[in-house]
């Protein structure tokens, strides 16, 4: 760049009687000075300019290949435990959570791997199992559904898991994990759940010590349920 209007005095040690007093000069010459206290900046600006090399251009990316990635290095981090717990609630009360839990359960049920599945209206327990379970510690009632777990690590809700299955990234998150299996469950048909063998799903059990009678079942929860022992895997 060309400033025709920037004019230099020659130095005592060069000048001669033919130079001229004033000359035009290239801007981005490193040899210029500036007398003028409001042209000082500029020469500064103009030398850091020319001893700093530009940076290479960056290479081009996508929003895909970013997010691959990130997950990638948070795959890593699930290589000792590849359990996969979901909480999720069967309930219709509340038609957008509901719609939630059903499509994250098919996604996941489509990755062929297997869920450890855990209703929170089969068995209110878990409802503080899953607030102390998330990162940030809230009220049991104020927990959002549904909730996936891999490898002991909080994977996020419904936007999270349909985010990584559309970037086709989700499969990576779960690779690992066991099989599941193609036949439906002859004990509970699927349900996940069997009455309690303790209290034949009364949820009471009589006690004849001291004259106490009745007392709640401490096998089973309020539903007089247990998970299946044949397709749940056990709690931790």
């Amino acid at each position: 760049m060309w400033l025709p209007w920037v004019k230099t005095r020659p130095s005592s040690a060069t000048s001669t009687s033919n130079s001229p007093s004033t000359a035009l000069v290239a801007a981005a010459s490193p040899r210029l000075s500036f007398s003028s206290p409001s042209l000082k900046d500029l020469q500064a600006l103009l030398l850091s300019d020319a001893a700093t090399p530009s940076p290479p251009p960056a290479a081009p990316c996508s929003p895909s290949s970013s997010v691959r990635v990130f997950h990638r290095v948070r795959v890593a981090a699930f290589e000792a435990d590849r359990r996969v717990v979901l909480y999720f609630t069967s309930l219709h009360v509340v038609r957008s959570t509901y719609e939630d839990c059903r499509a994250v359960r098919a996604i996941l049920r489509g990755l062929r791997v297997a869920v450890d599945e855990r209703d929170l209206a089969m068995d209110t327990r878990y409802f503080q199992e899953l607030a102390a379970l998330l990162p940030r510690p809230v009220a049991p009632r104020r927990v959002t559904l549904p909730q996936v777990f891999v490898g002991g690590r909080h994977l996020g809700g419904a936007d999270e898991v349909r985010r990584l299955h559309e970037a086709g990234e989700l499969r990576r998150v779960v690779a690992g994990a066991v099989a599941a299996s193609l036949a439906t469950c002859g004990r509970c048909g699927g349900e996940r759940y069997v009455l309690c063998g303790s209290c034949n799903g009364s949820h009471k059990r009589y006690s004849a010590k001291g004259g106490s009678g009745f007392r709640t079942c401490a096998v089973c929860n309020e539903n007089g349920l247990v998970r299946c022992p044949d397709c749940s895997p056990p709690d931790v």
